[in-house]
């Protein structure tokens, strides 16, 4: 396993479950303690890069939706009006600790184009340089099913790889990937380190969601082979607590920790 403290540049990809209440308002106190440890974690010098889900459900709860959406259209709405809700309680409670926010959002034609991609990084480079946390969405109110990357947990992996990051945090509403579905089997067991995320590892995942999100277990682990293949790290650990966080930046097991491609070829 890597030695965490060594890890400088950090994609954490932050899940709706996290962030809201099944109905869709904001979780006002996981949002408050969540955003308390990133500023600690990011003042002992560490570069974060948040990859946030949510705008399509705080969306929903602000204007009242009872119900999931189907339709492209009333997703694109409610993530219109989430979007900036969540960007004002990000910059709200991120500057009680004296740190900026910025706001990018990004859609599937960002890996086709080599100077897009260069211009993007470029942004987040000068960013971070500024001390700055980048606060990363896909850009749900305009996208076409063409520039559609689908969900959060794959465009985290993304991110880590085209910002060159060290190591990619995904907190879920699960604490890692476990033998089976623990919610459906109590004697599921946590499995600590994976190696090569192979068929049977895949295997383990269900397609289960929430009602506010958008992928499951088997996005996370698509995006963990992603950042894997690229040589990045990743974590999968529980979003409903925060002081995981200080756990696993101590070097404690935490989670389920998948190795990078370098680690299982040594």
């Amino acid at each position: 396993m890597i030695d965490i403290s060594k890890a400088n540049r950090i994609v954490l990809k932050i899940g709706s479950s996290t962030l809201t209440h099944p109905q869709g308002f904001i979780n006002i106190r996981a949002v408050e303690n969540l955003v308390k440890v990133i500023s600690d974690i990011k003042n002992s010098g560490k570069e974060i890069i948040i990859v946030s889900s949510g705008a399509v459900a705080v969306g929903m709860g602000k204007l009242g939706g009872l119900a999931r959406a189907s339709d492209l259209p009333s997703k694109q709405a409610y993530a219109a009006v989430g979007q900036c809700e969540l960007m004002y309680l990000y910059d709200k409670m991120f500057s009680v600790y004296h740190h900026n926010v910025a706001q990018i959002l990004l859609s599937a034609d960002i890996t086709q184009c080599e100077n897009l991609t260069k211009n993007v990084v470029n942004t987040f480079n000068r960013l971070i340089d500024l001390n700055v946390i980048p606060i990363v969405n896909e850009n749900d109110s305009v996208y076409t099913q063409e520039l559609m990357i689908g969900d959060n947990d794959n465009l985290s992996a993304i991110v880590a790889v085209m910002t060159g990051a060290d190591l990619l945090i995904i907190l879920s509403d699960i604490d890692g990937l476990y033998t089976q579905n623990p919610s459906i089997n109590p004697g599921a067991k946590l499995i600590s380190v994976v190696g090569e995320i192979d068929e049977k590892i895949h295997a383990l995942a269900t397609d289960a969601i929430s009602d506010v999100g958008t992928g499951g277990m088997v996005t996370k682990l698509q995006a963990a082979k992603y950042a894997q293949d690229n040589d990045i790290s990743t974590y999968i650990i529980s979003g409903k607590e925060p002081d995981l966080l200080y756990d696993l930046f101590e070097g404690k097991q935490v989670g389920t920790y998948f190795k990078k491609r370098s680690e299982i070829n040594d």
